[in-house]
């Protein structure tokens, strides 16, 4: 059985956004099941406090027990790696990784499972030094590119890097 596929959106977008959904794209014709929560209604209020309603609605959408496989792209990336160390996941696939969220105390986490980073490296928003800092503690591969936070010019790169993560999970089998 194939790890299920939960896809985070960012703060300023939503389920449908362009990254989760070529994430999903790649994912399905690979016999991925996912699924992309919508977080909408909790970032409207644009309080750190939320991040937490975040993780618990991802959380909730994990089949209980079931292996998974978190992907997310900024606050969608963030939600992710906290979200994972309460989980069976056994993936995770982080587009610019914030490290810290300023006002939010919970200390960042991530479980030590095969992780998988694409960051820009001029990221305006999330430094590139502290994903690098973080990619390195974890011995965790790290993709850069010629880009901005949004990653815009690269979203076929992203798609591509997803799709090389996602060939390890065809070759495991979890229970």
């Amino acid at each position: 059985m194939k790890p299920f596929l939960i896809l985070s959106h960012g703060l300023e977008s939503g389920p449908d956004a362009t990254k989760v959904t070529a994430l999903a794209k790649i994912a399905e014709p690979l016999g991925f099941r996912s699924v992309r929560p919508d977080y909408r209604d909790l970032d409207a209020r644009r309080d750190v406090r939320d991040i937490d309603a975040r993780i618990a609605r991802l959380q909730a959408h994990a089949p209980a027990g079931a292996p998974v496989v978190l992907a997310g792209s900024s606050l969608g990336a963030f939600t992710s790696a906290l979200a994972s160390t309460g989980l069976n996941c056994v993936g995770l696939f982080l587009i610019a990784l914030p490290v810290a969220i300023p006002g939010y105390s919970r200390p960042f986490a991530a479980a030590a499972v095969p992780t998988a980073l694409v960051h820009g490296w001029g990221d305006e928003l999330c430094p590139v030094d502290a994903a690098l800092a973080f990619a390195r503690s974890r011995g965790d591969a790290i993709t850069l590119l010629n880009d901005d936070h949004r990653l815009g010019n690269h979203v076929d790169v992203v798609a591509e890097q997803f799709r090389l993560f996602l060939t390890r999970f065809d070759q495991e089998q979890f229970a």
